[in-house]
């Protein structure tokens, strides 16, 4: 029902976006886009494009009067720093990076053209398309937030607080993390790496609250929701691995131990009191928290860059050095936040119909009645 396309390079002129099958009727408010733009370029150990660039959405079609019209909404970022024509050529590729691969199967001499658009530059416009996505989730009451829970090894302990707690403490952290005795000790780490020249990966969590049960579908592979999901968080740049509740851990566990068990009562209908499965059973929401967690890598430019090897020349060299963060795990999750936002705006307009937000509001409420009366 939704689709979206991003274009433009990391120093090109623009990023560009199309954001088509979003219904007609729904506020939009470029401040709060910009705002969610500006999150994305937060965070401790970050480059110094991050000082150049004050990312803000230009919205060229779909939307009147600050509501959306139904049609296809594109949108515009302008890069400050438009250079990509007078940069140099880049042929020394980077271990980590889509540089030597995309090079091979362009057949480009120059893998400054690979670079350019595989750069993480590119998650600004869907960030901006994310927080669309929010405007129509939050008429539905669902909220998505994103906290750093591991940089470097170290761990943050958060499992005692609310998604509210989080929310508040994470929002006011250069980490976004809710612990501050953990965020410290990240912190002296990011500064060490700094001085090693070295990059830091981390994970990051995603806590989606206010689902309703049923998005999603068991009856294919691609109507699961968590399939959706994890398909969309790990197309962003750098992260390598996504989990669902307990994750990896349920492997190790009992079915005792892993599975939610189902209780009810006339107040709250069927409920669970645990959510081990993350807010996702056989690929349909349950009505709990969606909670993901997002794996990263470090960063794939070095400051004492690794071995490579000259495309032209095949004689070893060293990778080539571009401006690089020493950590981005805080603006990894701000990503993550807009993909998921996207993706449960998809299934709850395939869910609740999408031409205008006032049919799917009907068939929503009408929908929550058959739900309480199950």
């Amino acid at each position: 029902m939704l689709r979206y396309l991003t274009a433009g390079e990391s120093h090109g002129s623009s990023l560009v976006g199309i954001l088509e099958g979003m219904p007609a009727g729904i506020a939009v408010n470029t401040g709060l886009i910009d705002k969610e733009l500006a999150r994305r370029q937060q965070g401790y150990g970050r480059s110094a494009r991050m000082k150049i660039e004050s990312d803000k959405v230009a919205i060229l079609s779909g939307v009147r009067s600050a509501v959306t019209t139904g049609g296809p909404i594109a949108l515009q970022i302008i890069n400050k720093d438009s250079s990509i024509d007078t940069l140099p050529k880049v042929q020394c590729p980077r271990p980590g990076h889509a540089d030597l691969s995309g090079a091979i199967k362009y057949q480009t001499g120059d893998v400054r053209n690979i670079l350019e658009r595989a750069s993480a530059r590119e998650t600004a416009m869907r960030v901006a398309i994310g927080a669309l996505c929010k405007s129509l989730l939050t008429v539905f009451e669902i909220k998505i937030i994103s906290h750093v829970v591991s940089i470097g090894g170290i761990e943050a302990h958060t499992c005692s607080l609310s998604p509210g707690e989080i929310t508040e403490l994470s929002e006011t952290s250069p980490l976004r993390c809710a612990d501050r005795a953990a965020e410290k000790l990240m912190m002296e780490e990011i500064d060490n790496m700094k001085e090693a020249k070295d990059t830091l990966g981390g994970i990051f969590e995603v806590i989606t609250s206010g689902v309703p049960v049923g998005l999603g579908s068991h009856v294919q592979f691609d109507r699961k929701l968590d399939a959706r999901l994890a398909a969309a968080v790990i197309s962003i740049q750098a992260i390598k691995a996504v989990e669902f509740g307990m994750g990896c851990e349920v492997a190790k566990k009992t079915g005792s131990q892993v599975h939610d068990e189902i209780y009810y009562s006339q107040e709250k209908g069927f409920f669970r009191q645990t959510n081990r499965s993350g807010g996702i059973e056989g690929g349909i929401s349950t009505g709990e928290d969606i909670v993901l967690r997002g794996y990263m890598k470090p960063i794939a430019t070095l400051g004492k860059p690794l071995k490579s090897v000259h495309i032209e020349t095949k004689e070893g060299a060293e990778a080539t050095i571009e401006r690089y963060d020493i950590c981005a795990v805080p603006a990894a999750g701000v990503v993550a936040e807009a993909v998921c936002a996207f993706e449960i705006a998809n299934a709850l307009c395939e869910k609740f119909g999408a031409d205008s937000l006032r049919e799917m509001k009907s068939n929503f409420d009408g929908y929550r009645t058959l739900v309480r009366d199950f």
